[in-house]
């Protein structure tokens, strides 16, 4: 008795087509995917990051931090007898200060004043 599957013939170009098309389909899925994830990513990722500083800089730790380190600068400044070191002091202290909400209630007010007085001293020497 002869078997059925014995007059099938598969020719072997076709199969070796077939799974070239295959790998190459699957390559170009990932690809895809890969750049969607990127695209992605791109968008998404500055915006996070915006938020997580935003979170962070009104975090206790933080504003104590800064209010800290201005205060140690406000004491150098005073120490210091040199014109031009306090000039650069100055400038440190002011650049410091810019990006800082001094309106903040854990901000004393001899720092706000003594900020608010440089500034004012910058803006005469102009």
């Amino acid at each position: 008795m002869p078997n059925e599957l014995d007059d099938v013939k598969i020719p072997v170009g076709k199969i070796i087509g077939y799974t070239v098309l295959f790998l190459v389909v699957v390559m170009a899925l990932g690809w895809l995917i890969q750049g969607n994830d990127f695209f992605m990513y791109k968008f998404w990722a500055p915006k996070q990051e915006a938020v997580r500083r935003q979170v962070f800089e009104q975090t206790r730790s933080f504003n104590q931090g800064m209010v800290q380190e201005l205060e140690n600068m406000e004491a150098d400044y005073m120490k210091t007898k040199d014109p031009e070191a306090k000039a650069a002091l100055a400038s440190i202290i002011l650049h410091r200060a810019s990006g800082y909400n001094l309106d903040d209630p854990i901000v004393p007010a001899d720092l706000r004043s003594f900020i608010s007085k440089l500034k004012q001293e910058r803006m005469d020497a102009r």
